[in-house]
């Protein structure tokens, strides 16, 4: 089982959830994705990065997951830019 790269409190749907991230490639352009829904079921999904947006791979999701993409997105981003300032600083 791979880490978790980092996890993101985002709200979705009508709450608050975490989201667990793991990278899946040296790259940084693919993500896989879990949260627990109301019944503490995990729901995994990937996140791919396609032109320079950052998608969900799977259309049969969730509204309330799909209604925070573009929040996912924005941790993804966040988290992709300070890993490279922590690189920076390491060398």
């Amino acid at each position: 089982m791979m880490s978790i790269h980092f996890s993101k409190i985002i709200k979705a749907g009508d709450r608050n959830r975490e989201f667990n991230f793991t990278r899946t490639n040296r790259s940084g352009n693919q993500y896989n994705v879990n949260v627990p829904d109301e019944r503490g079921n995990r729901i995994f999904f990937t996140m791919q990065q396609d032109g320079g947006v950052w998608k969900t791979s799977l259309d049969i999701l969730p509204a309330w997951v799909m209604s925070a993409e573009e929040e996912l997105s924005k941790a993804i981003e966040e988290e992709n830019k300070s890993s490279v300032e922590r690189e920076g600083r390491s060398k």
